[in-house]
């Protein structure tokens, strides 16, 4: 029996990087063996185990084959005869493909210390193309190494091109897409990750809504601008999908099964942009900025309204900005609208509404009167 680290630790160790989970092989064991040492067995497509104090994963070496398509079509072969260099073969990228033994002698059978010297993102083998979900994971790294100076080399590039005129990205299912989509807006370079998806013409099936030049550009542009202001997941979805209109917006982050946070906002993001667009700065509608506000729910939701508030920034420019600055202006002034004191003047049901709407829009018309934006 035999234990190695591979994967990501062994590759962010090469790389100088902070190293956050680790993982490791087992060669020449059974499921028993591991059990017998305190394992715990958790995996149930083939066997991974906890260990029983540092609860990291050990995973029996094995090989799989194609048997489907999409991301469960395989069977899984695990037996102690399998060889590091075998388990090896079925990861994704060389710069993956690295395993340290206990005694600190590498195994790279693959020439991934090389690819990591020539910031490359390489497959390991033919294999990377029975599994669409590689292709994600590929453009991922390129999101994370890109400052490092990585990108996909041209083998692997054409490699993602032929699956996805083969169908293979079809089959993928919503929710493992969206993880990877989730991880990759949160990466160092998130719009890489769009690009690549793009480049191998991936993103024409996962989200073609964007493949349009002048709509990709902008959206990446967005998302890189709310990613520079460390936003969340909701308002780097949002932003990426600041160019759709409503109607596709709301579809395809339906589609994508995106969680209600992030359909929710980007659905505000969409909707809002060419209200916006079509205030007058100087003399703006008192009434337009109420239901806007309304329709926010920015009474009841004021984080998501400075979420909102954010991501148009991003999406509407330099010149947009200008524009958003009354509708500032104006849930500031709203907000100061007191229910308990139209109750305590004798309002109450729906005439309370009514006067609640009346004195947010007196304020409103004020503030935009005279301008302090």
């Amino acid at each position: 029996m035999q234990t190695y680290l591979v994967g990501g630790a062994v590759r962010d160790e090469l790389l100088g990087l902070k190293v956050k989970d680790r993982d490791w092989v087992v060669v020449g064991a059974t499921p028993e063996q591991m059990l017998a040492r305190g394992f715990t067995q958790v995996g149930s497509d083939f066997p991974v185990f906890l260990h029983p104090k540092t609860r990291e994963e050990y995973a029996l070496a094995r090989t799989e084959r194609k048997q489907g398509h999409g991301y469960h079509g395989f069977s899984v072969y695990s037996a102690p005869d399998v060889t590091l260099e075998e388990d090896l073969l079925r990861r994704d990228l060389t710069i993956n493909a690295i395993a340290r033994s206990e005694q600190g002698e590498l195994t790279d059978p693959f020439n991934g210390q090389a690819d990591l010297e020539a910031r490359k993102l390489r497959h390991v083998s033919e294999a990377f193309k029975e599994d669409p979900l590689r292709i994600m994971r590929t453009a991922r790294f390129a999101a994370r190494f890109q400052p490092l100076g990585f990108s996909v080399c041209t083998e692997t590039m054409a490699l993602m091109h032929d699956m996805v005129a083969e169908g293979e990205v079809e089959h993928l299912v919503p929710e493992r897409v969206w993880q990877e989509i989730q991880r990759a807006l949160h990466e160092q370079s998130p719009a890489t990750f769009f690009q690549v998806l793009r480049d191998c013409g991936a993103l024409a099936v996962l989200i073609p809504e964007l493949s349009p030049d002048a709509d990709f550009n902008a959206a990446l542009d967005a998302l890189q601008c709310i990613h520079a202001a460390t936003g969340s997941t909701a308002e780097r979805f949002a932003a990426l999908f600041c160019t759709l209109d409503e109607p596709t917006c709301t579809a395809r982050a339906k589609a994508l099964k995106a969680p209600n946070d992030c359909q929710q906002l980007a659905r505000l993001t969409v909707a809002f942009i060419p209200v916006i667009g079509q205030l007058d700065p100087a003399q703006p509608d008192a009434g337009t900025l109420l239901e806007l506000l309304e329709k926010a729910d920015v009474w009841r939701r004021p984080e998501r309204f400075s979420s909102l508030t954010r991501v148009l920034e991003c999406a509407l420019g330099a010149a947009g900005r200008e524009r958003l600055k009354p509708l500032k202006s104006a849930a500031d002034s709203a907000f100061g609208v007191d229910p308990k004191t139209l109750m305590a003047r004798g309002f109450s049901g729906k005439e309370l509404g009514q006067a609640i709407r009346s004195e947010r829009l007196a304020r409103i018309t004020q503030a935009v009167s005279r301008p302090s934006f």
